[in-house]
């Protein structure tokens, strides 16, 4: 048998590809995965591969995964909402806070009177805490800001933290994520200026991956933001969409027409638009933390989704009201223990199908011969572990393009 060479050969591990349709987990008949470049460039047997390589790891029967992919996070902002917590636990709905100016207001804020150098520096240790669970990419959404010069800034500083840390960040315009106070009661001429005046010049200046928004009672209607991905579409942009997490309004749908990456939330979603999501290829993003936080009742149908072969997704929802965690393997558990979503359900909605909800599934989600080498290396015996335990990081080591 030819021989191989490479730079960085992992030998005596035990790989969970997450590729599907095979083993489960994707589980590879394979103890040696090697680097060249930032690329994945072999799998297979340890005795196949030269001893040439510039590293050889032993890795004693650790389990490499794909590195981890949250995909739907607000974790640029300033401020925190403990007191709002506390409203919540003596009886506020979150309706409510919302509408006495809490909520994402208060985040608002907090977020337009902080200078870039500080948003970063206290958005900066939420990411470490991400890199530090083995996650390698992560979507960062504006929507703070909810004016031009300060959502220019938030897309900024997820911009800088890209480029300043070994991860890769997508950035997300979410401008129609709150009505601001100075547009009360005018929300169409609020979304008239996202549209015309926010979405474009942040398009131009390169800071937008994906468009979301939140399509709500408490935000915008199906019309209103039916208009913004119009114009999102024009201009190329990828859309995401905030859709039926406390109520019904068809967002799933309007996600569906318009070939979204992805719907978020999903609580209140009805058959009719799973199957429009199943159709349009769009994931469903599953965000337990929320959920939890907001100690709701009403569970995404989970299976719905798997009836008709909706991808499921899993993020932390990392923000300052509803989801204040960095934890994707807590989200894990949450998963399935609320939602009964399965092990390896919940480690494909941090690695394959979060890579299809960023639209990254070529490049990234499975371990696999010319993807690029994220990898997370575990101290586990199974990897079912790591949905299982609460709280623990059993993480051993960290890839992001093949450098640790």
């Amino acid at each position: 048998m030819a021989t191989r060479t490479c730079d960085t050969l992992f030998i005596n591990a035990r790989l969970a590809t997450m590729t599907p349709g095979g083993e489960p987990y994707g589980v590879a008949d394979a103890d040696a995965l090697a680097l060249t470049g930032d690329k994945i460039s072999a799998i297979g047997q340890a005795g196949e591969f030269s001893g040439d390589a510039a590293s050889v790891i032993d890795l004693e029967g650790r389990w490499i995964t794909p590195g981890l992919i949250d995909c739907h996070t607000h974790l640029v902002h300033a401020g925190n909402r403990a007191q709002e917590f506390e409203m919540g636990l003596n009886g506020a709905t979150y309706e409510e806070i919302a509408t006495k100016g809490g909520g994402i207001l208060s985040t608002v804020r907090a977020t337009r009177e902080a200078s870039e150098s500080d948003l970063a520096a206290e958005s900066q240790p939420r990411l470490q805490a991400m890199m530090d669970a083995g996650v390698t990419t992560v979507e960062i959404k504006s929507g703070y800001g909810l004016d031009l010069e300060s959502e220019m800034k938030m897309l900024e500083v997820a911009r800088q933290l890209g480029e300043i840390n070994p991860v890769r960040v997508l950035k997300t315009f979410l401008g129609a994520h709150a009505l601001p106070e100075e547009f009360s009661g005018d929300s169409d001429g609020y979304m008239l200026k996202v549209i015309k005046e926010m979405l474009p010049t942040i398009h131009a200046l390169g800071l937008v991956d994906a468009v979301d928004a939140f399509c709500e009672k408490i935000a915008f209607s199906e019309e209103q933001v039916r208009q913004l991905f119009k114009v999102a579409d024009r201009l190329g942009v990828p859309i995401k969409l905030h859709a039926e997490q406390l109520s019904n309004q068809h967002g799933a749908e309007l996600a569906a027409h318009f070939k979204a990456l992805s719907a978020d939330h999903l609580e209140y979603i009805d058959e009719q638009g799973v199957k429009e999501m199943a159709k349009a290829g769009t994931v469903a993003v599953i965000l337990p933390g929320a959920f939890y936080y907001l100690r709701e009742t009403q569970k995404p149908p989970i299976q719905l989704f798997r009836d008709h072969g909706v991808p499921m997704a899993l993020a932390t929802d990392c923000n300052p009201g509803s989801s204040p965690t960095t934890n994707p393997q807590l989200m894990m558990n949450m998963a399935a223990v609320l939602f009964r979503m399965t092990p390896e359900e919940a480690l494909a909605g941090f690695t394959r199908n979060a890579a299809a909800a960023l639209g990254l599934d070529k490049k990234v989600g499975t371990l696999e011969v010319g993807k690029q080498a994220d990898l997370a290396i575990w101290e586990i015996d199974h990897p079912s572990e790591l949905t299982q335990a609460i709280g623990s990081n059993p993480l051993y080591s960290r890839y992001f393009g093949g450098h640790s």
